[in-house]
């Protein structure tokens, strides 16, 4: 049983100290929320009032887009009710971020001059792309393909997205993906015209100030109705589709409410955070080590270990899934500490209870952890359906902070489980901390001392 306390607490100090030292030597950190970091939010509402669903979904897409474009490093975009709520953490150039994600755009159809090769840092004397607020209809501009691999000299567009009507991604009779548009009724006859001006030559179609694809022009008369074809796989199909079906947002957007907010406000409400945080934990840490001796130190530990998990955690979630630690996030890991300290306390009780009843504390620390872990089972349980409900339920902050609650809760009953247990269990068998005069695990439970009189915490 020894060696099996030893593994347990072995692995799981492994897994949370290793994350930790793994996370800070490829020099990864949180990725920091709007409040914290500082930039731009804006909140989008339809200018009718009555939006479609679908609409509000496929205009956070195109909107998506826009501000990948900007080079915004996860952008938290969501709808809320009718609203479409952007916050743009770290933006540098706040006032075109906010210009650009509200925009109505037009799609455009631009004949092809030239194409050149495209380089991320091109030199003086070689061209550059021209910027998305810039790409005015009547002038020839410089664009890069959607995939940045190509640049397309273009000259003034000769058509816009309004000829069309419908477009859809379909696979054809040799199985390969297509895209069929229609054309509206006044929208037939200008296609046809720009058909028979670029037959045989390449037609840009322009959204954003990025090229979505080129295709060539391969007959003068369409009909009302045509198709694109190429090496599409079916997600590039249904991409092109969408672009040509709702070139422009599919809804008008107008701003309910602008903020803005500076990098230096967000580093003054981290530090107070994390100020808050630690003078906190402090108090507790201490008080623990003054009520509990040795076993205080066993809290120490296990907060440390619950700290540098969460850090991990939240890092490797900030990476791979655009997670951002918010001001409220902060304030939800805080709370953790407090149901995480209850947890100890819980099972330190139990112990005061079966060594009260008589028993020896290396007899009481195994039992006693069986009788607690289900009482801290049950009140971890109810934080992390209580942080789930307000996280389904509530929107903005109040997410971020049900979210790292229920986070910080379901790492505590891990670290019970695999750290609480074996650590004292295994300082229940050790003398030295069971029996030291001033540290001693038994006056810090008030276990029984020579003739059976409990031994009061001095």
């Amino acid at each position: 049983m020894r060696r099996g306390l030893v593994v347990s607490l072995v692995i799981i100090l492994t897994i949370g100290f290793g994350a930790l030292a793994a996370t800070i030597a490829v020099g990864n950190t949180p990725h920091l929320g709007l409040d914290l970091q500082g930039g731009a939010s804006v909140v989008l509402a339809p200018k009718n009032n009555k939006a479609k669903s679908k609409d509000l979904k496929t205009s956070i897409e195109i909107i998506r887009n826009r501000v990948d474009a900007l080079g915004v490093a996860e952008p938290d975009i969501t709808q809320q009710g009718n609203n479409i709520v952007i916050e743009l953490p770290g933006v540098k150039n706040q006032q075109r971020a906010l210009q650009l994600v509200g925009r109505t755009a037009q799609l455009l159809f631009r004949p092809v001059l030239n194409q050149l090769p495209y380089n991320a840092n091109p030199g003086p004397d070689q061209p550059k792309a021209t910027p998305p607020e810039q790409d005015e209809p009547t002038a020839t501009v410089i664009l890069p393909d959607k995939d940045k691999r190509v640049l397309y000299q273009l000259g003034p567009a000769q058509l816009t997205g309004k000829a069309l009507a419908s477009a859809d991604a379909v696979i054809d009779q040799t199985g390969q993906w297509k895209v069929d548009f229609t054309t509206t009724g006044k929208g037939s006859g200008q296609w046809d015209e720009v058909a028979r001006n670029n037959y045989q030559k390449q037609v840009a179609i322009d959204l954003d100030g990025v090229v979505q694809s080129a295709p060539q022009i391969n007959a003068q008369s369409f009909g009302g109705r045509g198709e694109i074809t190429g090496n599409f796989s079916q997600t590039d199909a249904k991409n092109l589709a969408l672009v040509l079906k709702y070139g422009a947002l599919p809804v008008q957007l107008v701003p309910q409410t602008v903020e803005t907010v500076s990098a230096t406000l967000g580093k003054d409400s981290l530090s107070a955070g994390l100020v808050a945080g630690a003078v906190g934990i402090a108090l507790v840490a201490l008080y623990m080590v003054f009520y509990y001796r040795a076993l205080g130190l066993v809290v120490w530990i296990g907060l440390a270990l619950s700290g540098a998990m969460l850090y991990s955690l939240i890092t490797y979630l900030g990476k791979s899934s655009g997670l951002a630690l918010s001001l409220s996030g902060v304030t939800g890991i805080i709370v953790s500490v407090g149901v995480t300290v209850d947890s100890y306390i819980v099972y330190f009780e139990r112990l005061k209870d079966e060594i009260r009843s008589g028993k020896t504390i290396r007899s009481s620390v195994d039992r006693g952890f069986k009788r607690a872990y289900r009482t801290i089972l049950a009140a971890d349980l109810v934080s992390i359906f209580a942080a789930g409900t307000l996280y389904l339920l509530s929107v903005g902050a109040v997410r971020g902070f049900a979210f790292f609650l229920g986070l910080s809760t379901l790492l505590d009953l891990i670290t019970a489980y695999f750290f609480t247990r074996p650590m004292v269990v295994l300082l229940g068998r050790s003398r030295f901390f069971t029996e030291a005069r001033w540290v001693g695990v038994a006056r810090g439970l008030a276990a029984p001392g020579p003739g059976g009189i409990a031994e009061a915490p001095a």
